[in-house]
């Protein structure tokens, strides 16, 4: 459920980003960093979109692979899909060869993200949009705090590390912290939303619902991640900042 959720969410909220800032029907150079197995490369390559996906994980590009060799010839021709680091964009790419750089659930497992985060807008050309999905900083607290584990909930007022389901030690971002991070790359932040306000806590194993119940949490879920307050407690940040 949780990820159906945030496939979704993410997918529609880029899609206003998109609409909103470029000509309706313009065939966009899209570049998703860290692209898992390639959802959302998908999703944009049928929208007409081209679109390349970088991600380090073989096992991951080999998914998203077979996932396109399934797609219809037009729409896998707009894509190409790379094994490669996300620190190393300026190895593959020129600077300003993309209109839309996604950076979706990466930042947690780097230490140090400013540099990848200035690497990404680097690839940017003027006017571009960067995408941003970011473990909440500012809300660690709730999932062990639902919990119980009143130790952790009390430490992640203060910290930015937590340890994730795959039993992971990662950390977060604060909204702050990144609208500094862009404002100093000259891709100042332009929007933000929430992403998973209710159904983070959902067990691992929980599938979503089908119809129109699907629906209707998707609609909750979608005016949670853009209403104060509700979006400030969001599981995940979705940032969009715009090259200068």
């Amino acid at each position: 459920m949780r990820d159906v959720v945030r496939q979704e969410l993410v997918s529609r909220q880029l899609e206003e980003q998109i609409s909103g800032r470029f000509p309706v029907g313009q065939r966009l150079r899209v570049l998703d960093v860290g692209m898992g197995r390639g959802t959302q490369v998908l999703r944009l390559a049928r929208a007409g979109h081209g679109v390349t996906g970088l991600e380090s994980d073989p096992a991951l590009v080999a998914a998203a692979r077979a996932d396109l060799a399934r797609e219809p010839d037009g729409i896998r021709e707009r894509v190409r899909l790379i094994q490669g680091e996300g620190m190393d964009t300026g190895v593959h790419f020129k600077p300003g060869s993309f209109d839309v750089v996604l950076c979706h659930g990466v930042l947690m497992y780097v230490r140090e993200p400013d540099a990848l985060v200035a690497g990404l807008a680097r690839m940017l050309a003027p006017g571009g949009l960067l995408s941003l999905l970011v473990r909440n900083g500012d809300a660690l607290a709730l999932r062990p705090g639902y919990a119980g584990d009143w130790a952790t909930a009390l430490a992640s007022f203060d910290g930015s590390s937590y340890t994730n389901r795959l039993g992971l030690t990662v950390r977060a971002d604060r909204l702050a912290d990144l609208t500094r991070t862009l404002e100093g790359i000259a891709a100042p932040l332009r929007a933000w939303y929430g992403v998973r306000v209710f159904t983070d806590g959902a067990d691992d194993a929980a599938e979503a619902p089908t119809g129109g119940k699907l629906e209707r949490l998707l609609a909750a879920e979608e005016r949670a991640g853009r209403t104060d307050p509700y979006r400030a407690v969001a599981a995940l940040l979705h940032l969009c900042g715009v090259r200068g």
